[in-house]
C-alpha cells in the first residue's frame, strides 16, 4: 500500500476539481453506460438500466465545475500527509459509495475500499475512468477484502452491523452510518404534478435507498384516490420480478392477517406508526394538527435522512421530487465528510 505523500506534490485542489469535472463529461457515452448497466444487472438484479443510468445522471450533476467549486470553496483544504481511509461501501442503490470515495480523493487521502458484493462492478468502472484521466489517482485507490492498517474509516451498514463497526473501529476516527429513512408531509393541497414528483421519491430505485420516502403524513380526512391517480405513471415498477415478488408477498400477508390496506396494483399503503416500511409498501399516518407532526419528526430526527414536502415548506424539508437528487454538500446522516477527512 502506498506510503504518505504530500497533496501538493502531484495535484493541487484545483487540478482535482478539473479532473473530477472531466470525469463527469466522460459519463456521456450512452452505449458504454448501457453496457455497464448490463454487467451490473448480472451482479445485482435490482440494478436495471433505468436505475444505473439514473444514478450516473445524479453523479454527473455533482461533477460540474461550478458545483464542485461551490462545494469545496467552503473548506480550507491545504497540504497534508495522506492517511489511509477505509470505506465499507453499501450496495443498496448503484454507486452509492461514490460520494465517500470522491471526498477521500479530493482531500488527498488514500481510499481503501471494501466494495459491496452487490455493487463492485460499477464503482470499479467509474474509478477506472478516473485513473485513465489522471494515473496518479491510482496511488490513492486500493481495493481490500479486509480493512487493516488504516487510519480512519467510513462505514455504511444496518443498525446491526453498525454496532460491530462501532466496536471494531472505536479507537480510530470514524463515521459509522446506521439505517435511516425518509418521510413526506402532505397538506392535501398538492397538485397532480406535486404528487407525481412524490411518487418519484417513493419509487425511484424501487424504494431501496435511505433517501426514498417510506412513510407519509397526511391530514386526518385525506382520501387517497387522487394520490393513486397521480402516481399511476410509475405502474411499470411492478414489472420488475424482484419488486413484484415483494409486492405479492406483502399483499398476501396483509390479506391473510386481515390488515387494512390500500392497493393500486403496484404499491400497498397501510396505516402504521413505524417509519420503515417493506419494499412495495408505503406507510401513512394521519394528523389533526401539523404542529404535532413537527414535534414527532423532531423527536425522530436521528432516524431521518430526508423530509420532503410541498415546495419544501415544512421545516427542514426539501421539495417533492428531489429526495434522490443530492448535491455533494447533502451529506448522509448530516455528517460533514470533508470536514471529518480534514481533521484526521
Amino acid at each position: 500500500m502506498p506510503g504518505p505523500f504530500d497533496i501538493s506534490m502531484e495535484l493541487t485542489l484545483k487540478d482535482r476539481i478539473q479532473i473530477f469535472s472531466k470525469l463527469g463529461d466522460l459519463l456521456s457515452n450512452e452505449e458504454e453506460l448501457k453496457e455497464w448497466a448490463r454487467d451490473a444487472y448480472n451482479q445485482n438484479n435490482w440494478f436495471n438500466e433505468e436505475n444505473v443510468l439514473s444514478a450516473i445522471k445524479g453523479i454527473k450533476a455533482m461533477l460540474t465545475p461550478n458545483t464542485l467549486e461551490k462545494w469545496l470553496g467552503n473548506y480550507k483544504i491545504q497540504r497534508t500527509d495522506a492517511k489511509k481511509v477505509g470505506i465499507i461501501a453499501a450496495g443498496n442503490i448503484p454507486l452509492v459509495s461514490f460520494h465517500d470515495i470522491m471526498c477521500v480523493l479530493l482531500t488527498g487521502h488514500i481510499a481503501v475500499i471494501k466494495a459491496s458484493s452487490q455493487d463492485s462492478i460499477l464503482i470499479k468502472r467509474i474509478l477506472m475512468k478516473l485513473t485513465e484521466l489522471e494515473p496518479s489517482f491510482q496511488e490513492q485507490i486500493v481495493y481490500a477484502d479486509q480493512l487493516k492498517n488504516i487510519d480512519a474509516v467510513i462505514a455504511t451498514g444496518s443498525d446491526n452491523s453498525s454496532r460491530y463497526f462501532e466496536y471494531y473501529f472505536s479507537k480510530m476516527p470514524h463515521i459509522i452510518r446506521k439505517n435511516r429513512v425518509s418521510v413526506a408531509v402532505l397538506t392535501g393541497e398538492e397538485s397532480e404534478s406535486d404528487l407525481g414528483s412524490l411518487g418519484k421519491d417513493i419509487l425511484d430505485y424501487y424504494g431501496l435507498g435511505c433517501r426514498n420516502v417510506s412513510k407519509i403524513y397526511v391530514p386526518e380526512d385525506y382520501i387517497f384516490n387522487f394520490f393513486f391517480e397521480s402516481i399511476e405513471k410509475y405502474s411499470s415498477k411492478i414489472n420488475h420480478h424482484k419488486y413484484r415478488n415483494n409486492y405479492d408477498y406483502n399483499r398476501t400477508i396483509y390479506m391473510l392477517n386481515q390488515v387494512v390496506h390500500l392497493d393500486n396494483g403496484f404499491l400497498l399503503l397501510t396505516e402504521n406508526k413505524e417509519l420503515v416500511s417493506p419494499i412495495s409498501v408505503l406507510y401513512f399516518e394521519r394528523y389533526k394538527n401539523i404542529e404535532d407532526v413537527k414535534v414527532e419528526l423532531e423527536s425522530k430526527k436521528e432516524k431521518l435522512q430526508v423530509i420532503v414536502s410541498l415546495n419544501g415548506t415544512f421545516p427542514n424539508s426539501i421539495p417533492f421530487g428531489t429526495a434522490q437528487c443530492p448535491m455533494p454538500w447533502d451529506y448522509a446522516d448530516g455528517v460533514d465528510t470533508i470536514q471529518f477527512l480534514l481533521n484526521i
